[in-house]
């Protein structure tokens, strides 16, 4: 049976100029609306069952995997298998109800997408945490600049990686470079090596005080650059380049990278 909410007969009155302005849970009652009259219309099967994910689906404002929603629909007593699950997100991105992500880690993510509001994304690359975000001045400077070059912006998404607070406050002030993720700007603290190690850094142009940037950090290297050059380190190599954030003058020695130092200093 169809939510009692839902009248065949009536059409959902179209959404407010200002949506912003409504609740909401009045926005969702509107976009339920929306969905059953949509679906009806285009003769789609089983529109009880996808108005259950639809349901859950709105039920939160996180930025979910497949996987997570249906973990949801079985917290609500829905047991769908993950084909139909899906399908059904497939078909509420074609008509507008939901948006598909894939950020830099590459798994794909749903999010809501209501009528008259537009956010852009924070991602941290640690803990993969997605914030949104809105700026008016911001989107009044993307329109401007489109104007100036002769540009039509029909779309446009914004996304900046990089480390949340809790992953910044929780980290090591002082790591190895092996632990940087890509795109950060550093500072080498020290190297940890024996003196073969040190003398092939050093000769590299690496040296205690220079700033970098982390260009890739893949599973057997990592690229970075100074002074325009880019450098290739291995993972072992890399763990002996002990850095901190630029911004750092003087941080403390984590009790437990004191002891990495001391065991690399050994060789």
């Amino acid at each position: 049976m169809l939510p009692k909410f839902f009248n065949r007969s009536k059409r959902p009155e179209p959404a407010p100029k200002n949506s912003r302005s409504m609740g909401m849970k009045q926005i969702h009652l509107q976009e339920k609306q929306q969905f059953l009259s949509l679906f009806e219309q285009e003769a789609i099967d089983q529109i009880e069952k996808r108005f259950q994910v639809l349901d859950t689906f709105l039920q939160t404002e996180r930025h979910l995997t497949r996987d997570e929603l249906i973990q949801l629909l079985h917290q609500n007593g829905f047991d769908m298998d993950s084909a139909f699950v899906q399908e059904t997100l497939a078909m509420m991105v074609r008509f507008g109800f939901a948006q598909k992500s894939q950020f830099d880690n590459g798994v794909i993510r749903y999010e809501h997408r209501h009528l008259g509001q537009h956010h852009d994304h924070m991602i941290c690359t640690k803990c993969h945490r997605v914030i949104e975000f809105e700026n008016t001045p911001l989107e009044e400077l993307q329109t401007r600049i489109a104007v100036e070059h002769g540009f039509h912006m029909l779309q446009h998404k914004m996304e900046i990686y990089g480390l949340c607070e809790k992953c910044r406050t929780t980290r090591r002030q002082i790591m190895p470079l092996v632990m940087a993720k890509q795109g950060e700007r550093l500072s080498i603290h020290s190297l940890v090596a024996g003196r073969k190690a040190r003398m092939r850094l050093t000769s590299m142009g690496l040296r205690e005080g220079d700033s970098i940037e982390v260009l890739a950090n893949n599973d057997g290297q990592l690229v970075v650059a100074l002074d325009a050059k880019r450098y290739v380190l291995g993972k072992g190599l890399a763990r002996k380049i002990m850095v901190q954030d630029s911004d750092l003058k003087e941080p403390d020695i984590l009790p437990d990278t004191q002891g990495a130092i001391a065991d690399e200093s050994a060789e």
